[in-house]
């Protein structure tokens, strides 16, 4: 093929008056290729379009393709490799002989043309719209390394986010996170966009399927709902970029927090999001998010309840089992029974039969097997089998002192004494009823109305609070006299 000036030169030369065959022995070119160079008049140039060779393995590409397509659906670390493909074709392919380059070059152009073919629209945000999504991340709680979840809730058109921390990605998680959000900025958001994921529902197929405890908090607060397509992460991009954005810089040193609850109140107060200006329109984000403000709903005129109750059966040692791996207590004379419990994003709540609270344990998360136990409420038990009093755990629970002098007591004065401590905890909480038996050791009045009278003394008005003076009776005194 000739090049533009060798063309145009042997133009110039038949312009000249050259012949033919003359320009063709200095051009060392056939006679042919000067006529159809002579003959041609169009010359702009043209769409370069890859041409499309013969390749040895043309054969083979309908079965890779098939493979490469089949992967769409798979989780993209178990996706096909170019290595994987090559060895299957040695493996199931009779007579395949090519070269692993071959194939590598093949997968990888397939893989880049499939990847420009999916394009997006990009999707216009209103105020008062907003997407929910969970990412994960480490914090110090109590001094312990732990990786928990944080939900996240943004605001396309502001880019403004709330983020709050959990222990999983439950629906009384997402429930509890959504709900103290709303209480914080005012509102309700109109719509909310969730993943496929979360726990509150899911899309299968045209199927929309939600928790029943969000189905209440739906109607509660009066949102609609939006759950995205499966690996359709673009249809919520904006949440997904602020997950990965909170993570590299508000986490970044790894938080550390003694209480959880308290340290999601300082998250709210945040400001971060509000003081820079929105990527592309180029305006405050706090100017864009007072938009979103003036278009949410308002809050309901009561609070939701965000706890869901159900029914469990313990196990011989009163304990219940949940989320597969976490063990609760209860009290022990429940065993075999079905024990109602109420589960929120951070506790576990035992009731008795009448609806009565007997103890709040922390929530676990996770796939390890946890026992969280209350001895408060063995207490009951205890007076029936005293017995087991040295290997309680209710003595290991009060101060040495204490259990010291309960040690030395007979048996009948141990059971008033347990009882009395029983009794108080059920009236005020274990910690004030301990600190009244105490004070009644050391003042020898241990029965339980002295120690009640203390218990009262010590959670109203602190046992050194001098007697109020009350008002002057002299007169009274002195009329009585006259009168007598």
């Amino acid at each position: 093929m000739l090049t533009m000036s060798q063309i145009n030169e042997i133009r110039e030369a038949f312009e000249l008056g050259k012949k033919i065959s003359q320009i063709a022995r200095e051009f060392e070119v056939d006679e042919k290729t000067v006529r159809k160079y002579l003959k041609q008049q169009d010359f702009s140039p043209g769409i370069p379009v890859a041409e499309e060779r013969d390749s040895k393995l043309d054969p083979y590409k309908p079965q890779i393709q098939e493979w490469l397509d089949g992967d769409s659906n798979v989780w993209y670390k178990q996706r096909h490799t170019a290595q994987r493909v090559y060895d299957r074709l040695k493996a199931e392919c009779p007579g395949f002989d090519l070269s692993y380059p071959t194939v590598q070059r093949f997968v990888k152009a397939y893989k880049a043309k499939a990847q420009r073919a999916q394009v997006f629209q990009e999707l216009v945000w209103h105020p008062g719209e907003a997407q929910v999504d969970f990412g994960e991340a480490d914090f110090y709680e109590r001094g312990e390394l732990i990786r928990k979840k944080y939900l996240t809730v943004s605001f396309p058109h502001s880019n403004r986010g709330f983020y709050q921390v959990f222990g999983g990605e439950t629906g009384e998680c997402v429930c509890q996170g959504l709900q103290d959000i709303f209480s914080y900025i005012g509102g309700v958001p109109r719509v909310l966009v969730f993943d496929n994921a979360t726990g509150v529902g899911r899309r299968v197929g045209d199927e929309i399927r939600e928790a029943q405890l969000f189905q209440q908090m739906r109607a509660h607060y009066g949102f609609l709902v939006r759950f995205c397509n499966p690996n359709a992460g673009h249809e919520k991009g904006n949440v997904e970029n602020m997950v990965g954005t909170v993570r590299r810089n508000q986490f970044v040193p790894i938080p550390a927090y003694d209480s959880v609850e308290d340290y999601n109140r300082g998250l709210l107060c945040e400001t971060a999001d509000s003081e820079r200006l929105h990527y592309k329109k180029n305006r405050p984000v706090a100017e864009l998010f007072e938009e979103d403000m003036r278009a949410l709903k308002p809050l309901p005129v009561y609070r939701f309840n965000v706890c869901r109750f159900l029914y469990v059966t313990a196990d011989s040692y009163g304990k219940v089992r949940l989320d597969a791996h976490h063990f609760y207590s209860t009290c022990p004379e429940f065993g075999g029974t079905e024990v109602l419990v109420g589960i929120r994003a951070h506790t576990i709540e035992i009731y008795d039969e009448g609806g009565l609270l007997l103890t709040t344990h922390r929530r676990r998360f996770g796939g390890d097997r946890t026992d969280t136990l209350d001895y408060r409420t063995t207490l009951a038990t205890l007076t029936k089998s005293l017995g087991s009093w040295k290997n309680s755990g209710v003595r290991e629970m009060i101060p040495e002192s204490l259990r010291e002098k309960m040690d030395t007591l007979c048996r009948e004065d141990l059971r008033q004494t347990v009882r009395t401590l029983s009794q108080l905890s059920r009236s005020y909480s274990f910690e004030t009823a301990v600190q009244a038996l105490e004070e009644g050791f050391r003042m020898s009045r241990t029965g339980y109305c002295d120690a009640a009278v203390l218990a009262a003394r010590m959670l109203n008005y602190g046992l050194d609070t001098l007697p109020e003076q009350g008002p002057d009776l002299a007169p009274y005194d002195q009329l009585l006299k006259v009168g007598v």
